[in-house]
């Protein structure tokens, strides 16, 4: 094999691995996966030493209908222990994986101040807390919680994550869950998740 070919046949297999890895920014949902596989290596990378409870609905149960959009779709309380020395904030992320093509966000909520483990219902869909809290935006184009909503069918699954972070973010309300993602890549001290369903 000369020098052309050997160039020729680099090239190829470099054309090749781009063409793997931008395919799935280009498949339905993909951007959204890639989202939810940095979601996945935070809380994996993370000690998981948080513990999240709601006194409405334990782990792996079903959420009561007044927290969905069948409801008064208000936020549930919610409450976390564990917390780590040296947090600054809390991030909180809730989101459906099951949502048909992507996973549909549903709550996000940062720079909940470190002194702060529990959140009464009904936490106003405002873009700043009283506490300071900020709200990002939902795929609902909305601020603030949004709840489950799903089409009819098998029940879906909802998250409800909290990151300790050491840090606050620098973001404005209404900013996204992917910025959310990025601007506390590096700074999760613990995370948990508490797991509800809902079906209709």
């Amino acid at each position: 094999m000369d020098r052309d070919e050997i160039l020729k046949s680099i090239i190829f297999v470099i054309l090749i691995a781009a063409a793997i890895y931008m395919l799935p920014k280009f498949l339905p949902g993909g951007q959204n996966d890639l989202v939810e596989e940095q979601d996945n290596m935070s809380m994996k990378q993370a000690v998981m030493n948080l513990t999240i409870t709601s006194p409405v609905f334990k782990n792996g149960e079903t959420i009561p209908e007044k927290y969905t959009c069948d409801g008064t779709d208000i936020s549930p309380q919610l409450s976390w222990s564990g917390v780590p020395e040296g947090t600054e904030s809390f991030v909180l992320i809730a989101d459906d994986p099951d949502a048909p093509g992507r996973t549909f966000t549903h709550w996000v909520l940062f720079n909940i101040p470190s002194d702060v483990t529990s959140l009464q219902e009904n936490v106003p869909k405002i873009e700043k807390l009283d506490n300071g809290a900020i709200h990002g935006m939902t795929d609902f184009g909305k601020v603030g919680y949004g709840g489950p909503c799903p089409p009819a069918g098998k029940p879906h699954r909802y998250y409800f994550k909290v990151y300790a972070l050491d840090t606050k973010l620098d973001l404005s309300s209404g900013a996204s869950k992917r910025s959310v993602m990025d601007a506390m890549e590096r700074h999760v001290l613990a995370a948990g998740e508490l797991i509800g369903k809902y079906g209709r």
